[in-house]
């Protein structure tokens, strides 16, 4: 009988990207031959896109099947109420080699109504980025939906835009309807709701190898944008060495950022399945069945049922996250 007992990795799933760089290959060491990967999903149940574990007994197991197979043991009682066969979160790392997209994402009530789908609410944590390297959240000023689209017809969008330069370790909470995008030079850790409903506003006046413009959705766009988001978008947390530091608690997931130089025993309480995502260094961790490494790059998901492990590193920086 096959049981849960270890941490478990996946395949990552690499994405081509008009905009999409080496960095990835480079310094998060994915193997490809591919160029312009933009994005590597971690873990992924959006369709079509499943993720498939590549250590242990479970090796070869998709991550919907892992879900249907063992339910709350793997994600946690409350969670597997909520969502079901559904896994909630979807991880990713993503390089910008060129601007992305100005774009947003629909809420919960939106996106199941519009696609039957989750909201994107996601987070972001900047690993690396190179100098003058930028992001786009939220608008430089206080604007109405008028506004908005006199801009949007004039193609002067851009002049209403927040900017902000960001380095290693800054870190961005982008709420449903945020209008946002990833600036080039920047290779980021990304934590998400399982969706990939994007609305594209702006592109940059780009084409493809065709010579053809990506689609924008700006009908779509202007009924989800919030209007009246505050500029709270930038986490500040604490950075106290071996210990779990809070970064960001919303509905949909809670991130800790650990820096780590010794054993920690972890117990978990929350009645949820653990993330634990290596952006810098290595570390190990130790259930009772099994030592999982992972190094910068990789990500390691604890099933629910373990409610006991240890995290040991001589040197590493990991985002732990559940939901």
């Amino acid at each position: 009988m096959q049981t849960l007992d270890y941490p478990i990795k996946f395949r990552p799933i690499l994405k081509t990207k008009i905009w999409g760089g080496e960095k990835l290959k480079l310094i998060l060491n994915k193997t490809t031959n591919a160029q312009n990967v933009g994005e590597s999903w971690e873990i992924s149940d959006v369709d079509h896109n499943v993720s498939l574990v590549t250590n242990g007994h479970l090796k070869g197991k998709s991550l919907k099947s892992l879900l249907k197979q063992f339910k709350d043991h793997l994600v946690g009682d409350k969670n597997y109420k909520v969502f079901g066969a559904k896994f909630p979160l979807l991880i990713k790392f993503i390089d910008a080699k060129a601007d992305l997209s100005v774009q947003l994402h629909p809420d919960n009530e939106l996106a199941k109504k519009r696609h039957k789908s989750f909201g994107k609410t996601e987070m972001w944590y900047v690993m690396q980025a190179d100098p003058k390297a930028k992001l786009i959240v939220g608008f430089n000023k206080k604007i109405t939906p008028k506004t908005y689209l006199k801009h949007l017809e004039q193609e002067t969008l851009t002049s209403l835009l927040n900017f902000d330069k960001v380095t290693s370790g800054d870190t961005y909470f982008i709420e449903a309807g945020r209008i946002h995008a990833i600036g080039a030079g920047v290779l980021l850790a990304e934590i998400q709701q399982t969706s990939d409903v994007t609305y594209r506003v702006h592109d940059w006046n780009r084409v493809d190898a065709q010579g053809n413009e990506r689609e924008l959705h700006n009908d779509l766009a202007i009924e989800a944008i919030n209007f009246d988001m505050q500029d709270n978008f930038r986490i500040q947390y604490s950075k106290q060495k071996n210990n779990y530091n809070t970064m960001l608690s919303c509905p949909y997931f809670t991130t800790n950022y650990i820096d780590l130089d010794t054993t920690l025993t972890k117990i978990n309480t929350h009645d949820s399945f653990l993330i634990y995502i290596c952006v810098e260094g290595q570390a190990s961790i130790t259930s009772p069945s099994k030592i999982v490494t992972i190094v910068k790059g990789e990500t390691v998901l604890v099933p629910a049922i373990l409610k006991s492990f240890t995290i040991s590193a001589k040197n590493a920086k990991l985002l732990e996250v559940y939901v």
